[in-house]
């Protein structure tokens, strides 16, 4: 048993013991105790359903309906000069404490973000550039290339890790798959790489919807809320998150424009790793992952050859380059340049025999 659960047996067993002592309803103790149960059971409810709500946000309605209770107050002891006795007046100052702290509680708990630490520090802050909050979801986590760019010092702002994030994390951390399970791993202590690089600003949001479940969506809600941008590398969170007014900043995108441009009748040295899905083809890789397919190479697997390029496709997942197997001579003579290649020799043509005459 957890000790949310004792905790909440203790309520209810105090809440039916007070309500079986002091009998607020003249109907006997039976009915009194069913009636505190009732009421018990809506107070669990209520915190079951708060558990999962984010700390700022009920601080913020709480904060909102103390405000909305004062103006209240302000209001109807203004309203001093106003015939008591008269039935309108009374249901105006009743209405009127109603609906105005109903008004700070919706309103402070929808806007309870404003109350993390980080944002209260830029209240206090000199009048300066808007702060830049870029959300890591949890693919661009788990892949770790984002700590590479953090490194490099092109990523600025503020990396926002949500808490459902890190909540989604620990729950591949601690799967039953070991594939899962290393993945898991592996993007929280990318996490922690990137809270200890100097000059590289991480806050750990908890901010939530509730009402939303994906975590996709999540990611969307949090970014509107906090005017950012979200970093991935979910090609379908991308596509998502434009659809809705979201700007993204896709991972697999920026490692593509950083690829080295190829041409079409270029020399390049590969390594065959594989032979390809055609015939008497052969697969090689470059240094950041392209896939270049190389035609007549099925031969030379595991050996370093030179080839010319033929075509380059891309495509949403990456580029991927074709070529075609040339022998070393050839590939001599096509890199060097024009003017130093060996011109042909023209051999003279024999002397045309003459018939004889008879």
């Amino acid at each position: 048993m957890t000790w949310f659960a004792l905790a909440r047996m203790v309520f209810v067993a105090a809440v039916a013991y007070a309500a079986a002592m002091l009998q607020p309803l003249p109907v006997g103790i039976p009915a009194n105790v069913a009636f505190a149960l009732a009421l018990a059971g809506l107070g669990v409810l209520f915190e079951s359903r708060l558990r999962e709500t984010a700390v700022t946000r009920v601080l913020g309605a709480l904060i909102g309906c103390a405000i909305g209770l004062g103006i209240a107050h302000a209001i109807v002891t203004g309203l001093f000069w106003a015939d008591s006795g008269d039935r309108r007046v009374e249901f105006l100052h009743s209405f009127t404490l109603i609906v105005l702290p109903y008004l700070g509680l919706v309103l402070g708990g929808k806007h309870g973000e404003w109350l993390e630490p980080a944002r209260l520090v830029t209240l206090f802050r000199a009048a300066g550039p808007l702060r830049r909050y870029k959300i890591l979801d949890t693919s661009v986590i788990i892949d770790g290339r984002i700590a590479d760019v953090c490194e490099t010092g092109f990523m600025d702002g503020t990396l926002v890790i949500p808490q459902f994030v890190l909540k989604e994390l620990q729950l591949v951390a601690d799967s039953a798959d070991s594939m899962k399970r290393n993945r898991g791993r592996r993007g929280l202590d990318i996490l922690q790489k990137i809270q200890k690089m100097a000059g590289v600003e991480v806050m750990i949001s908890d901010l939530d919807f509730p009402e939303v479940r994906e975590v996709d969506l999540k990611l969307i809600e949090l970014a509107r809320a906090l005017q950012g941008k979200i970093v991935t590398n979910d090609f379908n969170l991308n596509k998502v998150a434009q659809l809705r007014g979201v700007d993204v900043l896709n991972v697999n995108e920026l490692a593509n424009s950083l690829k080295p441009v190829v041409l079409p009748g270029e020399l390049m040295k590969v390594f065959i790793l594989k032979e390809g899905k055609e015939y008497n083809q052969g697969v090689a890789y470059l240094d950041d992952g392209t896939m270049v397919v190389v035609d007549n190479a099925r031969k030379m697997i595991s050996k370093t050859i030179d080839i010319v390029v033929t075509s380059v496709l891309q495509t949403t997942a990456g580029k991927m380059i074709f070529g075609r197997y040339i022998e070393a001579g050839v590939a001599a003579a096509a890199a060097a340049p024009v003017a130093e290649r060996p011109r042909p020799t023209a051999v003279a043509a024999p002397p045309a025999v003459q018939p004889q005459q008879t």
